[in-house]
């Protein structure tokens, strides 16, 4: 039960790599504008409207304020594009932006591309928490349980308050 691995792109320690996009509501994202001020909750997933993307999504939804109050933020990525974003964040009342990477440029950055379980040719969920320094403190991979990488960064978080 992998919970809390390095992607062989990235590790724990390392500082996060940097990207600019555009969310689906036509905001521009920059990683690095984060450092020095919030922890970054970065997340892939698969595909929009799917089962367990959509308990992913929504389980940061019902957390935001919490994450929120403990100065972090939640970007989530998938290859689905602004369309689909739109949607799916109006569906689900998520109140965090959705990043399209359909060419998975950011994905690659973070060990994320690649294919669910060999079949589809879509971003592995992979979760990263992010700290204000710029540096991943965790990294959560369970493709089908979206629990795991909810209860992770809830911990970690606790965590980086209880321990500033």
């Amino acid at each position: 039960m992998p919970q809390n691995v390095s992607s062989p792109a990235v590790r724990v320690g390392d500082l996060a790599p940097d990207f600019e996009a555009t969310d689906a509501a036509g905001k521009t994202i920059r990683l690095s504008s984060y450092r020095g001020v919030k922890h970054v909750v970065l997340y892939f997933y698969p595909r929009d409207n799917t089962p367990v993307c959509t308990k992913e999504a929504c389980g940061f939804r019902d957390m935001y304020a919490s994450l929120q109050s403990q100065d972090s933020e939640v970007i989530g990525v998938s290859t689905d594009d602004d369309t689909s974003h739109r949607g799916f964040a109006s569906q689900h009342r998520l109140p965090f932006p959705l990043l399209s990477d359909p060419d998975r440029r950011i994905a690659k950055l973070y060990g994320a591309a690649g294919s669910f379980f060999g079949l589809l040719d879509r971003t592995k969920r992979l979760t990263f928490v992010i700290d204000k320094a710029g540096r991943i403190v965790r990294v959560f991979d369970a493709e089908l349980r979206a629990g795991v990488h909810l209860d992770g960064v809830r911990n970690v978080l606790a965590e980086l308050a209880a321990h500033p």
